[in-house]
Protein backbone atom coordinates (compact mmCIF):
# COMPACT_ATOMS: atom_id res chain seq x y z
CA UNK A 1 0.00 0.00 0.00
CA UNK A 2 1.68 3.46 -0.94
CA UNK A 3 1.40 6.38 1.87
CA UNK A 4 -1.25 8.64 1.13
CA UNK A 5 0.68 12.51 0.55
CA UNK A 6 -1.07 15.76 1.98
CA UNK A 7 -1.24 18.24 0.13
CA UNK A 8 0.01 21.58 1.05
CA UNK A 9 -3.57 22.52 1.86
CA UNK A 10 -4.21 19.92 4.01
CA UNK A 11 -1.21 20.57 5.95
CA UNK A 12 -1.62 23.96 6.13
CA UNK A 13 -5.45 23.32 7.11
CA UNK A 14 -4.26 20.54 10.13
CA UNK A 15 -5.44 20.94 13.76
CA UNK A 16 -3.02 18.36 14.92
CA UNK A 17 -1.38 20.29 18.38
CA UNK A 18 2.24 20.05 18.49
CA UNK A 19 4.25 18.70 21.47
CA UNK A 20 5.09 22.68 22.72
CA UNK A 21 3.63 26.05 21.45
CA UNK A 22 6.51 28.17 20.20
CA UNK A 23 6.56 31.51 20.98
CA UNK A 24 8.29 34.10 18.04
CA UNK A 25 8.76 37.21 17.34
CA UNK A 26 8.23 38.67 13.91
CA UNK A 27 8.19 41.93 13.25
CA UNK A 28 8.13 43.47 16.98
CA UNK A 29 4.94 40.98 17.08
CA UNK A 30 4.62 37.33 19.44
CA UNK A 31 3.17 34.31 17.26
CA UNK A 32 2.21 31.71 18.84
CA UNK A 33 2.18 28.58 17.48
CA UNK A 34 0.29 25.31 18.32
CA UNK A 35 -0.36 23.22 15.60
CA UNK A 36 0.52 21.66 12.76
CA UNK A 37 -1.23 23.54 10.37
CA UNK A 38 -0.13 26.89 11.91
CA UNK A 39 3.91 26.16 11.92
CA UNK A 40 3.69 24.93 8.36
CA UNK A 41 1.73 28.35 7.54
CA UNK A 42 3.80 30.45 9.16
CA UNK A 43 7.22 28.02 7.27
CA UNK A 44 5.83 28.38 3.89
CA UNK A 45 4.29 32.26 4.37
CA UNK A 46 7.83 33.71 4.63
CA UNK A 47 9.94 34.54 1.91
CA UNK A 48 12.23 31.41 0.73
CA UNK A 49 15.15 34.06 0.91
CA UNK A 50 15.00 34.15 4.58
CA UNK A 51 15.02 30.77 4.68
CA UNK A 52 17.64 29.99 2.67
CA UNK A 53 20.37 29.86 5.33
CA UNK A 54 18.43 27.16 6.85
CA UNK A 55 17.62 25.20 3.90
CA UNK A 56 18.55 21.85 5.14
CA UNK A 57 16.62 22.31 8.54
CA UNK A 58 13.43 24.18 6.58
CA UNK A 59 12.97 21.50 4.19
CA UNK A 60 13.05 18.94 7.38
CA UNK A 61 10.57 20.57 8.92
CA UNK A 62 8.29 20.70 6.04
CA UNK A 63 8.44 17.31 5.46
CA UNK A 64 7.90 16.53 9.20
CA UNK A 65 4.87 18.65 9.42
CA UNK A 66 3.46 16.73 6.59
CA UNK A 67 3.84 13.91 8.05
CA UNK A 68 2.41 14.94 11.52
CA UNK A 69 -0.51 16.44 9.41
CA UNK A 70 -1.04 12.26 8.02
CA UNK A 71 -0.06 11.08 11.52
CA UNK A 72 -0.37 12.48 14.83
CA UNK A 73 2.39 10.22 15.98
CA UNK A 74 4.91 12.08 14.44
CA UNK A 75 4.14 15.13 15.85
CA UNK A 76 7.10 14.92 18.40
CA UNK A 77 9.57 14.78 14.83
CA UNK A 78 7.95 17.64 13.48
CA UNK A 79 8.21 19.50 17.14
CA UNK A 80 11.82 18.75 17.66
CA UNK A 81 12.50 20.02 13.64
CA UNK A 82 11.12 23.20 14.03
CA UNK A 83 12.71 23.86 17.47
CA UNK A 84 15.98 22.93 15.93
CA UNK A 85 14.42 25.50 12.78
CA UNK A 86 13.42 28.21 14.93
CA UNK A 87 17.03 28.12 17.48
CA UNK A 88 19.09 28.59 14.74
CA UNK A 89 17.00 30.97 12.83
CA UNK A 90 17.51 32.59 16.47
CA UNK A 91 13.71 33.08 16.62
CA UNK A 92 13.13 31.66 19.84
Amino acid sequence: MTPVQFTTIEAAASETPLRATFRVKLNGETVSIGTVGQAYKFITNLSSIEWMEFRTLHDKAITQLEGAAENAMLTVQATNALRTLFVRAKLL
